[in-house]
């Protein structure tokens, strides 16, 4: 969930400089290991996953009318185009998707 919201975020900054048009993917799988996810903290995860939202949603908060319909190369679930008013909306569902699982898994 951290990086979802931080590669999001990330991507509309992207659009917002005039460079959104390169399909690049998340590299998820790459991330598992690069960034050694086993080895986490849920604590220190928990903050990092606070953080990129507030990153996110603060970013999203100053966008401008005309902004919310810039264009981005978006690769999921096929490569295409999208606004970064479906990147908002999106990141949103995927946000609470994740939290569901994360209940699931949990028990809670």
């Amino acid at each position: 969930m951290r990086d979802v919201l931080l590669v999001q975020r990330e991507r509309v900054l992207k659009a917002l400089r005039g460079h959104g048009d390169e399909f690049l993917p998340m590299g998820r799988d790459e991330r598992v290991l690069h960034d050694g996810y086993n080895e986490q903290k849920p604590r220190d995860l928990a903050v990092q996953v606070e953080q990129a939202a507030l990153l996110f949603v603060s970013l999203l908060r100053r966008l401008g009318p005309s902004e919310w319909d810039l264009k981005i190369a978006y690769m999921f679930p096929d490569p295409s185009t999208r606004t970064l008013r479906w990147i908002a909306v999106h990141t949103a569902h995927e946000v609470v998707h994740h939290l569901h699982d994360i209940e699931y898994a949990t028990g809670s």
